[in-house]
C-alpha cells in the first residue's frame, strides 16, 4: 500500500494502492455502508437537516445513493449534481427544479464520497476537482461515509484547492473533522 508520506504520497498512489487492496465482497460492502448509514440516521445534524445534497459515490467508496434512497424514506428533500465542462455543480431536485445557490444552504447538510479519508477530514476520491469546486463556497455541513478500512492513520496529501469535509461517519463511529 501506498504510504501518505514520501515519495509515493501523491493522490494517485494512494487511489491506486487502494484499489488494489483485495476487495470486499459485495455483501461484506452492504453490512459496512448499512451501519455507517446507521450511524448517519442517529445524527443529529442529519436529523435536522431538510436538504440533503448528494454526490453519487464510485467504484469503491461508500454508497452515497443507498444513503439519499434512505434520506428520502427519512422525509428529507434530496438533491444530485449534474456536472458541466467548465467545472461547475449545479443540483437538481428528483422533479429537475434546480436548487437556487442563493437560498440559505447553511443548515443543509452534503454527503461526500471519497476513496480514502484522513482524521482532518481530508480524503482521495474521483472528480473531487468538480466536488472540492463546489465545497469550496458551501456553506451547509459536509459529510462523507466511508468504511473503516478506508480511514488512514496518516495525514492524506492535499492541495490548497482541496476542501476537507467536517465530519466522518464509518460502519464504527463517528469523527467531528471540522466546524
Amino acid at each position: 500500500m501506498a504510504s501518505s508520506y514520501g515519495e509515493d504520497a501523491s493522490k494517485q498512489a494512494l487511489r491506486s494502492a487502494y484499489l488494489d487492496l483485495p476487495t470486499l465482497s459485495p455483501t461484506h460492502q452492504a453490512r459496512l455502508d448499512g451501519d455507517a448509514l446507521a450511524h448517519l440516521r442517529t445524527y443529529s445534524k442529519y436529523r435536522n437537516a431538510s436538504l440533503v445534497l448528494v454526490f453519487p459515490s464510485q467504484r469503491e467508496e461508500a454508497d452515497t445513493l443507498e444513503a439519499a434512497r434512505q434520506a428520502r424514506r427519512d422525509g428529507k428533500v434530496v438533491a444530485m449534481p449534474t456536472f458541466a465542462n467548465d467545472g461547475t455543480v449545479t443540483f437538481k431536485l428528483d422533479d429537475g427544479t434546480v436548487v437556487d445557490e442563493n437560498d440559505d444552504l447553511a443548515n443543509s447538510l452534503c454527503l461526500v464520497p471519497g476513496l480514502c479519508f484522513d482524521a482532518e477530514g481530508y480524503r482521495v476520491a474521483y472528480a473531487a476537482g468538480y466536488i472540492d469546486n463546489f465545497l469550496a463556497s458551501y456553506a451547509g455541513l459536509k459529510v462523507s461515509l466511508a468504511r473503516t478500512v478506508q480511514i488512514s492513520s496518516n495525514p492524506l496529501p492535499h492541495d490548497d484547492h482541496d476542501v476537507a469535509v467536517d465530519v466522518l461517519i464509518s460502519d464504527g463511529a463517528i469523527w467531528q473533522c471540522r466546524k
